[in-house]
C-alpha cells in the first residue's frame, strides 16, 4: 500500500502488443520463427527496399479477428492501414504500417477476478488493431557500437488498447493475467514475454480521490513480466504523488523501468497521435470483412477459459480455487478432463493433477504438451487404487516409475511386485515383524493406546513396500488392542 494511496488514486491504461501466431510476416512471406540468425528471415519488403509492395497476410487477418471475438469487440466491417511516420533506427522504412482512426474491432471488455472482490471487474477494450513490428537494436554485442537485427521487421502484431478503468498495480496485474489466458485459449498467439511474443506498455496518472478529470499520463516501457508491470506501475505511481505533493506539474513523456535499481527513469517526451503524421497507406487497400466471414470464425472459437471454468464448477463440482489452477492452460484443462472422465472421479483427478503432475512437470522441466504420462494411462492407474489393486503408496511409487520409463501402470506394478496383498497370512507376517521391531509401541497400542494405530500401519506399509491392504492391517490390527 502506497503512503499516498489515501490522498491519490492511481488511474491505468495498457497497450499490448501481442504477436500473431502466423508462419510468416504480415505483408510478406519472411518466416518469423524466433531465434534464427540475425537478419536471415528478410527480404526486399522488410528491408524497405526501393520498389517493394506489401501484401496483406490473409492468416493474420483471421487471427486478429479471432483476438477480438474473444475480446467481445465489434469487428469492423471496413478498416484502413495508415503509415505512423517516425524515426528509429531498426525501423528500415521510416514508417510503422499501423492502423489509425479505422480501427479492425472496437468496443471490448475483459472481466477480471481479484482475490478480495466478490464479483468480476470489467475493463473496457478501447481496440484492437493490426500493424507490423519493428527490427531489434542489440548494444550488447560489439564493444561500443550498436547492431540491428531485422528478423522481427513486418512480424504481424494485434495491439490491444485498454480503457482507464484500473485503479491499482494489482488490477493491472490481473487484467493482464486474464487477456493472456483468453488469447491463449482462443490459440491466435504463444503469448511468450520470454520471446517477444507479448509486450506491455503501460500509461499511468495520478488524481486527486474524487476528481473525474484524468491527470497527466506517463507511458512506461521496458518491462519483461506481470510482476514487472505491478512493481513499475506502483514505482511511477509514487513518483508522480510525490511530485504532485511539491507542487510540481507531471510532464507526458516515455518512461523506462530499470527492474535491478526498482527505478523508473525518463527516455524521451511522450509523442501525442499528430506526431507521427498518420496518412492512410497508399499501397494497401482497406480491408473489407463480410459478415459471413466474421460469422465463419464467430462459430470457429473454442471455449473460452471463463466459460470453462464456469462449466467445470458445475460439471464436476469443484471449488472455483481448484478450477482456477486446472484451467490455467487449455492443454492442462484438456489434460485434466480427459483423466476426469476416463476415471469418473473428477475430484481425485483434480486432486493429482495439481499435486503429483503438477510436482513432477516442475521437477523434470515438462510441459503438459511434454509430459510422458498420458491422461488414458494416469486414469488406468486411479482405477487401480480405487480399486485395491494397489495401495495409494504403491500407486505414487507406480506413477514416478511411469513418469521416468513411460511404461503403464499395470506394467509397472507386475514388474516391481506392487500389487495390494489383502492375504492375511501375508499381512499377519509383516505386523508380527513390525511388532518385533517396535516394541514399546506395540505394547502400548495392545494396551490400549489407539493413537498409535498410523504409527504402526505406517511401519507395515514401508515393511510391504507399499503393497499391503491398509484396510485389512487396520483391521487386523485393532484385533491386537485390548477393548
Amino acid at each position: 500500500m502506497s503512503a499516498f494511496s489515501d490522498k491519490y488514486e492511481m488511474v491505468v491504461g495498457l497497450e499490448v502488443h501481442v504477436q500473431l501466431k502466423t508462419q510468416s510476416k504480415a505483408f510478406c512471406g519472411c518466416s518469423t520463427d524466433f531465434g534464427a540468425p540475425p537478419n536471415r528471415n528478410t527480404c526486399p519488403v522488410c528491408l524497405a527496399l526501393p520498389g517493394a509492395l506489401p501484401t496483406l497476410n490473409e492468416e493474420a487477418v483471421r487471427l486478429a479477428v479471432r483476438a477480438s471475438l474473444a475480446l467481445q469487440c465489434t469487428v469492423n466491417h471496413r478498416s484502413v492501414f495508415a503509415r505512423k511516420n517516425y524515426f528509429y533506427p531498426d525501423l528500415p522504412k521510416g514508417y510503422q504500417i499501423s492502423q489509425y482512426d479505422q480501427p479492425l474491432a472496437q468496443h471490448g471488455v475483459v472481466e477480471i477476478q481479484l482475490p478480495w472482490d466478490s464479483e468480476p471487474r470489467r475493463i473496457g477494450v478501447t481496440r484492437l488493431h493490426m500493424e507490423e513490428d519493428a527490427g531489434k537494436s542489440i548494444h550488447d554485442r560489439f564493444p561500443g557500437a550498436s547492431a540491428i537485427d531485422l528478423n522481427r521487421a513486418g512480424v504481424p502484431l494485434a495491439e490491444i488498447v485498454s480503457e482507464p478503468d484500473m485503479r491499482s498495480a494489482a488490477e493491472a496485474g490481473a487484467y493482464l493475467r486474464t487477456l493472456k489466458q483468453i488469447l491463449e485459449y482462443a490459440g491466435v498467439s504463444d503469448v511468450s514475454m520470454e520471446e517477444g511474443s507479448l509486450r506491455v506498455d503501460a500509461n499511468v496518472s495520478a488524481r486527486l480521490h474524487g476528481d473525474t478529470k484524468l491527470g497527466t499520463k506517463t507511458e512506461v516501457k521496458n518491462m519483461n513480466s506481470f510482476s514487472g508491470v505491478e512493481r513499475a506501475l506502483q514505482v511511477e505511481f509514487e513518483r508522480q504523488c510525490a511530485a504532485l505533493d511539491r507542487g510540481d506539474t507531471i510532464v507526458q513523456q516515455t518512461m523506462l523501468w530499470d527492474g535491478g535499481k526498482g527505478v523508473v527513469r525518463p527516455a524521451r517526451s511522450k509523442e501525442d497521435s499528430h506526431d507521427y503524421r498518420y496518412f492512410p497507406e497508399p499501397d494497401l487497400p482497406p480491408l473489407v470483412l463480410h459478415e459471413a466471414y466474421i460469422g465463419r470464425i464467430r462459430e470457429e472459437m473454442p471455449e473460452l477459459p471463463g466459460a470453462r471454468k464456469a462449466r467445470f464448477v458445475t460439471q464436476y463440482a469443484l471449488g472455483r480455487a481448484d478450477v482456477d489452477v486446472l484451467t490455467a492452460s487449455p492443454a492442462l484443462a484438456v489434460y485434466f478432463e480427459a483423466v476426469a472422465v476416463a476415471h469418473g472421479d473428477a475430484k481425485n483427478a483434480a486432486n493429482w493433477v495439481m499435486g503429483e503432475v503438477s510436482a513432477a512437470m516442475n521437477d523434470g522441466g515438462y510441459s503438459i504438451a511434454e509430459f510422458p504420462v498420458a491422461p488414458a494411462e494416469l486414469a488406468k492407474l486411479l482405477d487401480m487404487i480405487r480399486e485395491n489393486v494397489v495401495s495409494h503408496t504403491a500407486g505414487k511409487t507406480i506413477f514416478v516409475a511411469m513418469v521416468r520409463t513411460g511404461h503403464s501402470a499395470q506394467t509397472i506394478a507386475e514388474e516391481q511386485g506392487l500389487t495390494q496383498v489383502g492375504d492375511d497370512s501375508a499381512l499377519v507376517q509383516w505386523i508380527d515383524e513390525v511388532f518385533t521391531e517396535m516394541p514399546a509401541e506395540a505394547a502400548r497400542f495392545s494396551a490400549g493406546e489407539k493413537k498409535l494405530t498410523g504409527v504402526l500401519v505406517g511401519a507395515v506399509m514401508k515393511k510391504s513396500k507399499g503393497r499391503a491392504d491398509p484396510k485389512k492391517v487396520n483391521q487386523l490390527l485393532a484385533s491386537r488392542t485390548s477393548s
